[in-house]
Protein backbone atom coordinates (compact mmCIF):
# COMPACT_ATOMS: atom_id res chain seq x y z
CA UNK A 1 0.00 0.00 0.00
CA UNK A 2 1.48 3.34 -1.04
CA UNK A 3 0.63 6.64 0.60
CA UNK A 4 1.57 9.64 -1.54
CA UNK A 5 2.52 12.95 0.02
CA UNK A 6 1.18 16.37 -0.85
CA UNK A 7 3.43 18.96 -2.49
CA UNK A 8 1.93 21.73 -0.38
CA UNK A 9 4.13 23.76 1.93
CA UNK A 10 1.63 22.99 4.68
CA UNK A 11 2.57 20.23 7.13
CA UNK A 12 2.33 16.83 5.50
CA UNK A 13 -0.49 14.60 6.67
CA UNK A 14 0.13 10.86 6.50
CA UNK A 15 -2.94 8.79 5.56
CA UNK A 16 -3.89 5.82 7.69
CA UNK A 17 -1.50 3.20 6.36
CA UNK A 18 -1.79 0.82 9.29
CA UNK A 19 -5.03 -1.03 9.79
CA UNK A 20 -5.71 -4.37 11.41
CA UNK A 21 -3.85 -6.10 8.59
CA UNK A 22 -0.85 -3.82 9.01
CA UNK A 23 -0.14 -4.72 12.60
CA UNK A 24 3.33 -6.13 13.05
CA UNK A 25 4.52 -5.08 9.58
CA UNK A 26 7.49 -2.82 9.00
CA UNK A 27 6.52 0.56 7.54
CA UNK A 28 8.87 1.87 4.84
CA UNK A 29 9.35 5.64 4.63
CA UNK A 30 11.24 7.22 1.72
CA UNK A 31 13.01 10.58 2.10
CA UNK A 32 15.13 11.99 -0.74
CA UNK A 33 15.58 15.73 -0.30
CA UNK A 34 17.65 18.54 1.13
CA UNK A 35 17.35 18.90 4.90
CA UNK A 36 15.66 22.20 5.67
CA UNK A 37 12.82 23.49 7.83
CA UNK A 38 10.03 22.24 5.57
CA UNK A 39 11.44 18.81 4.75
CA UNK A 40 12.50 18.05 8.32
CA UNK A 41 9.16 19.14 9.77
CA UNK A 42 7.39 17.03 7.16
CA UNK A 43 9.45 13.96 8.03
CA UNK A 44 8.80 14.48 11.75
CA UNK A 45 5.07 14.84 11.05
CA UNK A 46 5.10 11.61 9.03
CA UNK A 47 6.91 9.74 11.78
CA UNK A 48 4.63 11.14 14.47
CA UNK A 49 1.60 10.02 12.48
CA UNK A 50 3.01 6.51 12.18
CA UNK A 51 3.69 6.47 15.91
CA UNK A 52 0.09 7.52 16.57
CA UNK A 53 -1.08 4.71 14.27
CA UNK A 54 0.80 2.20 16.42
CA UNK A 55 3.73 1.40 14.13
CA UNK A 56 6.17 -0.93 15.86
CA UNK A 57 8.97 -0.78 13.29
CA UNK A 58 9.89 1.78 10.63
CA UNK A 59 12.60 1.60 7.97
CA UNK A 60 13.63 5.07 6.79
CA UNK A 61 15.33 5.05 3.39
CA UNK A 62 17.44 8.16 3.03
CA UNK A 63 19.34 10.03 0.35
CA UNK A 64 20.23 13.67 0.94
CA UNK A 65 22.75 16.31 -0.15
CA UNK A 66 22.68 17.67 3.40
CA UNK A 67 21.32 21.04 4.41
CA UNK A 68 20.79 23.05 7.58
CA UNK A 69 22.61 21.87 10.69
CA UNK A 70 19.88 23.10 13.03
CA UNK A 71 17.19 21.07 11.25
CA UNK A 72 19.43 18.02 10.98
CA UNK A 73 20.23 17.96 14.69
CA UNK A 74 16.53 18.38 15.44
CA UNK A 75 15.72 15.44 13.17
CA UNK A 76 18.34 13.24 14.81
CA UNK A 77 17.02 13.88 18.31
CA UNK A 78 13.33 13.52 17.43
CA UNK A 79 13.82 10.37 15.34
CA UNK A 80 15.73 8.73 18.18
CA UNK A 81 12.84 9.54 20.53
CA UNK A 82 10.16 7.81 18.44
CA UNK A 83 8.47 4.86 20.22
CA UNK A 84 9.02 2.39 17.38
CA UNK A 85 12.17 0.57 16.30
CA UNK A 86 13.83 2.71 13.64
CA UNK A 87 16.27 1.47 11.02
CA UNK A 88 17.91 3.81 8.51
CA UNK A 89 19.03 2.80 5.01
CA UNK A 90 21.31 4.87 2.80
CA UNK A 91 19.99 4.31 -0.71
CA UNK A 92 22.16 6.88 -2.49
CA UNK A 93 24.12 9.79 -1.06
CA UNK A 94 24.48 10.64 2.62
CA UNK A 95 26.17 14.04 2.65
CA UNK A 96 27.03 16.59 5.29
CA UNK A 97 24.43 16.88 8.09
CA UNK A 98 22.63 13.89 6.58
CA UNK A 99 25.25 11.70 8.26
CA UNK A 100 24.05 12.83 11.68
CA UNK A 101 20.41 12.16 10.77
CA UNK A 102 21.35 8.72 9.48
CA UNK A 103 22.83 7.81 12.85
CA UNK A 104 19.38 8.05 14.46
CA UNK A 105 18.70 4.50 13.28
CA UNK A 106 18.93 1.75 15.86
CA UNK A 107 20.15 -0.38 12.96
CA UNK A 108 21.80 1.21 9.92
CA UNK A 109 22.14 -0.21 6.42
CA UNK A 110 23.80 0.97 3.22
CA UNK A 111 22.99 -0.04 -0.34
CA UNK A 112 26.04 -1.43 -2.18
CA UNK A 113 26.67 1.66 -4.30
CA UNK A 114 25.85 4.31 -1.70
CA UNK A 115 28.33 6.86 -0.37
CA UNK A 116 28.86 8.97 2.74
CA UNK A 117 30.43 12.41 2.43
CA UNK A 118 31.76 14.33 5.43
CA UNK A 119 32.85 17.96 5.44
CA UNK A 120 33.08 20.89 7.79
CA UNK A 121 30.27 23.36 8.36
CA UNK A 122 30.26 26.38 6.07
CA UNK A 123 28.47 29.71 6.09
CA UNK A 124 27.08 31.61 3.11
CA UNK A 125 27.07 35.39 3.21
CA UNK A 126 24.32 37.00 1.19
CA UNK A 127 24.14 40.78 1.15
CA UNK A 128 26.10 40.93 4.39
CA UNK A 129 27.66 44.29 3.64
CA UNK A 130 30.44 45.04 6.09
CA UNK A 131 31.35 42.56 8.83
CA UNK A 132 33.35 43.63 11.86
CA UNK A 133 35.73 41.46 13.87
CA UNK A 134 33.15 40.78 16.59
CA UNK A 135 30.60 39.48 14.09
CA UNK A 136 33.20 37.31 12.37
CA UNK A 137 34.25 35.82 15.71
CA UNK A 138 30.61 35.05 16.50
CA UNK A 139 30.13 33.38 13.12
CA UNK A 140 33.30 31.33 13.56
CA UNK A 141 32.25 30.30 17.05
CA UNK A 142 28.88 29.17 15.73
CA UNK A 143 30.49 27.11 12.94
CA UNK A 144 32.87 25.45 15.38
CA UNK A 145 30.02 24.68 17.77
CA UNK A 146 28.03 23.04 14.97
CA UNK A 147 31.01 20.93 13.98
CA UNK A 148 31.42 19.81 17.60
CA UNK A 149 27.75 18.84 17.77
CA UNK A 150 27.91 16.79 14.60
CA UNK A 151 31.23 15.31 15.65
CA UNK A 152 29.89 14.25 19.03
CA UNK A 153 27.02 12.36 17.36
CA UNK A 154 29.39 10.58 15.00
CA UNK A 155 31.83 9.74 17.78
CA UNK A 156 29.04 8.38 19.98
CA UNK A 157 27.25 6.35 17.31
CA UNK A 158 30.15 5.05 15.19
CA UNK A 159 33.70 3.75 15.62
CA UNK A 160 35.18 7.01 14.36
CA UNK A 161 37.59 8.80 16.68
CA UNK A 162 37.61 12.52 17.32
CA UNK A 163 40.81 12.86 15.29
CA UNK A 164 39.34 10.94 12.34
CA UNK A 165 36.19 13.06 12.36
CA UNK A 166 38.21 16.26 12.46
CA UNK A 167 40.33 15.04 9.55
CA UNK A 168 37.25 14.05 7.54
CA UNK A 169 35.72 17.49 8.09
CA UNK A 170 38.93 19.16 6.94
CA UNK A 171 39.42 16.97 3.87
CA UNK A 172 35.78 16.64 2.75
CA UNK A 173 36.10 12.87 2.91
CA UNK A 174 33.80 10.58 0.91
CA UNK A 175 33.59 6.89 1.82
CA UNK A 176 31.91 3.98 0.11
CA UNK A 177 29.69 1.44 1.83
CA UNK A 178 32.57 -0.95 2.55
CA UNK A 179 34.57 1.71 4.37
CA UNK A 180 31.42 2.79 6.22
CA UNK A 181 31.04 -0.74 7.59
CA UNK A 182 34.69 -0.90 8.66
CA UNK A 183 34.34 2.37 10.57
CA UNK A 184 31.02 1.49 12.21
CA UNK A 185 29.05 4.11 10.29
CA UNK A 186 26.70 1.35 9.11
CA UNK A 187 25.97 -2.12 10.42
CA UNK A 188 25.52 -3.95 7.14
CA UNK A 189 25.59 -3.54 3.37
CA UNK A 190 22.36 -4.70 1.78
CA UNK A 191 19.93 -3.70 -0.93
CA UNK A 192 16.70 -2.11 0.18
CA UNK A 193 13.94 -4.70 -0.23
CA UNK A 194 10.30 -3.90 0.41
CA UNK A 195 8.12 -7.02 0.78
CA UNK A 196 4.93 -7.16 -1.23
CA UNK A 197 2.04 -5.67 0.71
CA UNK A 198 4.20 -3.64 3.07
CA UNK A 199 2.93 -0.14 3.95
CA UNK A 200 5.07 2.51 2.21
CA UNK A 201 5.08 6.26 2.74
CA UNK A 202 6.90 8.39 0.17
CA UNK A 203 7.60 12.01 0.98
CA UNK A 204 7.50 14.17 -2.14
CA UNK A 205 8.63 17.79 -2.10
CA UNK A 206 8.22 20.50 -4.70
CA UNK A 207 11.51 21.32 -6.40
Amino acid sequence: MFAGMTRSVAPIQVPEVLGNQGAGKTVYVSFSAEINAHTSESLIAAMASLANQGASEVCLSLSTPGGAVMNGINLYNVLKAMPFKLSTHNVGNMDSIGNAVFQAGEVRYASPHSTFMFHGVSLQFQGAGQLDAKTLREKLGSLEADERRIGSILEHRTDLTEDQIRAFFGDSHTMDAAEAVRLGVVDEIRDLQIPLGSPVVSLVFQR
